[in-house]
């Protein structure tokens, strides 16, 4: 499955960092600057004509390994926190305090701290599968920035016409090079150092609130229908769809910037002269984007990851309320029968 809705993935993760929509994705070759294509269909068809059907899977294998180590990381230091956490309640209650079970700030708590120790650990691994995705669109950039370069000299009747017409068939005929996960790693570590796999971690952490903003506004209001409704009416599955999808709209916008810039910082830098594209650290990204950008391009993108993550989790909670449902029917029955 993972495989199957990795090429949206990658458009997920290309769209941020893009300066504009058409020009650096829909964009074929030099000569091809205002097509207008459906967005999705007509992007995987593109990014096929243009890179191969190797270009929907960049950075696969590594991210299949950021999945695998993220997961185990989080659910190792989750469990170590949980427990930690009963330990306390069941302390609290032999000393009179509470009822011994873990409260709803706690879980929060133990969720946040071990999301931020797999956002320190893994970070790495995903700066380098950010690199790996948008390599191609890196690529494309600086073939751009050299050809406004040869137009400026042109212009200013550096070059002869011969001397640019063949420099231009250079450009439109180079392809991007060869670019692996050595290769990823190697550039993050010429352009920062060891601390170049560190960038965006910042916002990546600040980002671990997004599941406590989401159960946020669910709790609350799922709690609201439920007190307008007869105490003997439950929720149905089409409410509970439509809360969850709510839920997480409204921790998508509040937290897609800080993603938005965390793959700004994880991307590869601009290495021309525009400097409205070289990013030295999370606050210098933010200024920039709203300096050259304006606030728009904070939400660059948002499109392709509601489409993404908003039905995936009203699924998650209709399934996970029906479960519940039918736990309690199972439950009271074993009751009955005792």
């Amino acid at each position: 499955m993972g495989g199957l809705l990795y090429p949206h993935v990658i458009l997920i993760a290309r769209v941020p960092i893009l300066g504009s929509w058409c020009s650096s994705i829909f964009t074929l070759n030099s000569k091809d600057r205002t097509c207008q294509v459906p967005w999705l269909m007509g992007w995987l068809e593109l990014v096929v004509r243009s890179e191969g059907l190797s270009g929907l899977y960049s950075g696969l294998k590594p991210s299949l390994l950021g999945t695998a180590v993220s997961q185990g990381v989080y659910y190792y230091f989750y469990q170590l926190f949980k427990n930690r956490a009963e330990a306390i309640a069941s302390a609290n209650k032999k000393r009179g305090r509470g009822d011994g079970s873990v409260g709803m700030l706690s879980w929060l708590v133990v969720a946040a701290l071990a999301g931020s120790l797999n956002v320190l650990l893994t970070n790495p691994i995903w700066c380098l599968v950010t690199r790996m995705q948008t390599h191609t669109q890196a690529e494309r950039k600086i073939v751009e920035a050299k050809r406004e370069t040869l137009l400026k000299e042109d212009s200013q009747n550096v070059l002869s016409a011969i001397s640019l017409e063949v420099q231009l068939a250079e450009l439109d005929s180079s392809k991007p090079r060869p670019y692996g996960t050595f290769q990823a790693a190697w550039e993050v570590y010429n352009e920062s150092g060891v601390r170049g796999f560190w960038k965006g971690v910042i916002p990546a952490l600040i980002m671990v609130s997004n599941p406590s903003i989401q159960f946020m506004i669910y709790e609350s209001l799922s709690k609201r229908l439920r007190t307008k409704r007869a105490a003997k009416k439950n929720i149905t599955a089409f409410e509970v769809f439509v809360i969850g999808a709510i839920a997480k709209l409204g921790a998508t916008v509040c937290t897609y910037p800080l993603l938005v810039v965390k793959s700004r910082l994880q991307a590869k830098q601009e290495i021309s002269g525009n400097v409205s594209l070289r990013y030295s650290g999370t606050v210098d990204a933010i200024i920039k984007m709203i300096r050259y950008e304006g606030f728009r391009s904070f939400y660059q993108g948002m499109r392709t990851k509601i489409v993404q993550s908003v039905f995936a989790a009203s699924v998650l909670f209709m399934v996970k309320e029906e479960l519940v449902k039918v736990y309690a029917i199972l439950s009271n029955k074993s009751k009955v029968n005792i």
